[in-house]
C-alpha cells in the first residue's frame, strides 16, 4: 500500500463541522472543553465550557456549570447554565439551576426548576436607527437599552 496516495487524499486542514461523541460509559471529573460540536451522553462532575454546540443525551448527567454557545438537553443538569445563543430542553430533560440564554425553548415533558434570564441579542445598527422611542432610562448608565426578562419557573 502506498501511504503517499493516502496522505494526498486527506484534507490539509481539519473541518470545523466535526461532531465529537462521548458515550454513556464516559465519566469525567473536572473541566470539559471542546471545539465544534459535542454529543455527550456520559457523566461529569465539574464544568463544560465551549464556544460550540453541545447536545446532552438522555443518559447524560451533569453536576456543575455549563457555558456554551448552543445547548440541547435531553438528560439531567444540576447546576447553572449560560448559553450565548439558543437553549432547548427536550423531553425528558431535567434542569435544576439558573438558566441564562438569548433564546429558550422548553418542550412539554421537560422539567426546569430555577431562575431563567433571557437577554435579547444586541441590536444591529439598522435596528437602532429604526427605533422611534428610546427605552425608559433608569439607573442603567449605558446608552444601550436594557432588554432583560427574569423569571422563576417550575415546569414539569
Amino acid at each position: 500500500m502506498n501511504l503517499n496516495n493516502l496522505i494526498s487524499t486527506m484534507p490539509s486542514e481539519p473541518t470545523n463541522h466535526s461532531k465529537n461523541v462521548l458515550t454513556n460509559d464516559v465519566e469525567i471529573e473536572g473541566t470539559l472543553r471542546f471545539e465544534g460540536e459535542l454529543i455527550f451522553d456520559g457523566k461529569i462532575k465539574g464544568e463544560i465550557v465551549s464556544n460550540g454546540i453541545l447536545t446532552l443525551g438522555k443518559a447524560a448527567m451533569v453536576d456543575g456549570e455549563v457555558k456554551v454557545k448552543s445547548l440541547v438537553i435531553y438528560g439531567k443538569v444540576m447546576g447553572n447554565v449560560t448559553v450565548s445563543e439558543k437553549c432547548e430542553l427536550k423531553s425528558p430533560a431535567q434542569l435544576e439551576g439558573d438558566l441564562k440564554a438569548t433564546r429558550i425553548v422548553i418542550e412539554e415533558g421537560a422539567s426546569f426548576v430555577g431562575k431563567s434570564e433571557v437577554n435579547a441579542s444586541k441590536p444591529t445598527k439598522s435596528n437602532e436607527n429604526s427605533r422611534n422611542t428610546p427605552a425608559p432610562s433608569s439607573s442603567h448608565s449605558s446608552s444601550e437599552p436594557v432588554r432583560k426578562a427574569i423569571n422563576t419557573a417550575v415546569i414539569s
